[in-house]
């Protein structure tokens, strides 16, 4: 079967490892980048062709992928003259592997609809160093006939491919598995720095939490960083988690909700950035919460 043409928008950690992924199995790519200059060159340098621009990248691509940091960065590639939509051709798949806003994410379909074209949300969950390997969780909604059509595609890039209902489901689910995440992350995060503070050992502390009932994936993520000193094996942002929480909150606000659990996450993480700490990785929050209790 011939593969797709693929265009992918956004070349950051996880989208370069995303597109590495593609070109190792022999896809056919075009590229724009958002922020990274050494990244594109990199992905160009394997044969993936760079775009002047949104609309002409949509107009040589089977499949548009967009992997950004906001929904406004993703509507300032979708939109406008030179955006997605003007290049789309009828049957074309757009696909949003960001953690985007629900709202944004449906009025964009219908501009995408409305071209003739189908627009998906498949948000991802865990890490750059899985999708190298396409072992990403991929949470998809949409309509079922494109997902159906994308699937191949979507499974050469995940371990675990979901479909979630109507579009904008998969963007709801991840803003809420974020929330628990980096709600989880800054908790531990906190720990550490209060075991600092009470004068026992952060290993010891690990060591008895981790033998019982809250042991999890992302403990061992900020035990990493807080007792071996490796923040690389969560490869996310402190300012990316900061938009999540916000984003969340902001979903939590036009459903009628008063959300609680969120506030704390919220406030370590904005005041980290405001802190400078913006480009730190989540398991730095170590750092931030003892330079916090040491004041």
């Amino acid at each position: 079967m011939t593969k797709p043409d693929i265009g992918f928008i956004g070349i950051g950690l996880m989208g370069a490892a995303m597109v590495g992924r593609l070109q190792s199995l022999g896809y056919s790519l075009t590229v724009m980048g958002n922020v990274s200059r050494p990244r594109i060159d990199a992905v160009v340098a394997k044969g993936a062709v760079e775009a002047v621009n949104a609309r002409e990248l949509a107009k040589v691509s089977d499949i548009v992928m967009l992997c950004m940091d906001t929904s406004a960065s993703v509507e300032s590639r979708m939109n406008g003259t030179d955006g997605v939509i003007a290049g789309l051709k009828p049957g074309v798949i757009v696909i949003d592997f960001g953690t985007s806003l629900p709202e944004s994410t449906k009025v964009l379909g219908k501009k995408v609809a409305a071209a003739g074209a189908t627009y998906l949300d498949a948000p991802l969950s865990r890490t750059p160093s899985h999708a190298v390997d396409g072992l990403l969780n991929i949470m998809c909604s949409g309509d079922q006939s494109a997902f159906d059509q994308a699937r191949p595609v979507l499974d050469d890039l995940g371990e675990n491919v979901f479909h979630l209902g109507a579009l904008g489901t998969g963007h709801k689910i991840k803003l809420i598995n974020n929330f628990y995440a980096m709600t989880t992350a800054n908790a531990m995060a906190e720990a550490f720095a209060m075991a600092d503070l009470a004068g026992v050992s952060r290993q010891g502390l690990y060591d008895v939490m981790s033998a019982g009932p809250l042991q999890s994936g992302m403990m061992d993520f900020i035990k990493a960083y807080g007792i071996d000193g490796n923040p690389e094996t969560l490869a996310f942002s402190v300012r990316n988690a900061a938009k999540d929480v916000g984003y969340y909150r902001k979903m939590a606000q036009d459903l009628g909700a008063n959300t609680i659990m969120s506030a704390c996450a919220n406030e370590a993480l904005t005041t980290a950035v405001e802190q400078g700490m913006g480009d730190n990785l989540v398991p730095q929050m170590v750092d931030f919460f003892a330079k916090r209790f040491s004041n």
